[in-house]
């Protein structure tokens, strides 16, 4: 039985597409026009993947490299996958102290030529001057059979490489500006040097050791002492610099260097 006002085919396109969207319906018509674009694609792509075997699950590289626009073998071959396992890497080693050195490098200081008696004096006197008596006592350790410390200075004295005056003249230059004559002396004799020559010494010290015994009590002080143990506190610092007792009553008076000399 039809209702009134329902044509039959109306009625019959209805059972058919129950349940679903009319024929007159935009949103349907619009879907139909999407499923052939996307049919249209598909058979589009189909057609070109004949030509071109490119997998969308592929790397770019790999694409590439079937196309034959990517880097030859030989690219391959040192930027490939292995490549990082075939680089060289150092790396520097960190002994803590007191630890032994590898056996390599014991071995490699092994090879080394040993050094002559006299290489090694050289080098000591490159650095700065030495006495007689204190380069002796340096080379003593390294002394080997057939070899003559003696016989080695005399050949640094007369070269030029070994002098006691210019040992003499290098203490005074170091020492002068912030030790009296006693403390200088006193290393000089300790270096076993000649005693002529630490007479010279001597007396030229003299002649400055008040200005120098000045200038170092007024870079330490700067003011005569208030108090007897002040007085005390100074006089011992000045002592144990090698200035005499002397010197040291005249600072700590207030006597300049003019009014002594008269």
């Amino acid at each position: 039985m039809m209702r009134k006002g329902r044509s039959a085919s109306s009625t019959s396109g209805a059972g058919r597409n129950a349940g679903g969207p009319r024929d007159d319906d935009p949103f349907e018509s619009s879907s139909r026009v999407s499923s052939r674009s996307s049919a249209s694609a598909a058979a589009s792509f189909s057609n070109d993947s004949s030509s071109d075997d490119f997998d969308p699950f592929e790397s770019f590289d790999a694409h590439d490299r079937a196309a034959g626009v990517g880097p030859t073998s030989g690219d391959r071959s040192n930027n490939g996958p292995n490549a990082a396992s075939e680089e060289v890497t150092y790396t520097r080693s960190h002994r803590q102290p007191g630890e032994s050195k590898p056996a390599d490098a014991a071995k490699r200081a092994s090879q080394r030529p040993a050094r002559s008696l006299k290489g090694r004096a050289l080098g000591y006197l490159s650095r700065r001057e030495y006495s007689r008596a204190e380069l002796s006592r340096k080379l003593a350790p390294y002394v080997e059979e057939g070899d003559s410390i003696e016989t080695l200075l005399d050949s640094l004295e007369s070269e030029g490489w070994l002098s006691d005056s210019r040992f003499a003249e290098s203490l005074l230059h170091r020492r002068a500006s912030r030790m009296g004559a006693g403390r200088i002396v006193n290393e000089l004799k300790r270096h076993a040097v000649d005693q002529t020559l630490v007479e010279e010494v001597s007396a030229q010290l003299k002649e400055t050791e008040l200005a120098r015994a000045q200038a170092v009590w007024r870079k330490k002080f700067g003011a005569l002492p208030e108090t007897p143990n002040e007085r005390a506190k100074q006089a011992r610092f000045l002592a144990t610099r090698g200035f005499s007792q002397g010197i040291i009553g005249k600072i700590l008076k207030g006597i300049d260097e003019d009014w002594a000399s008269e």
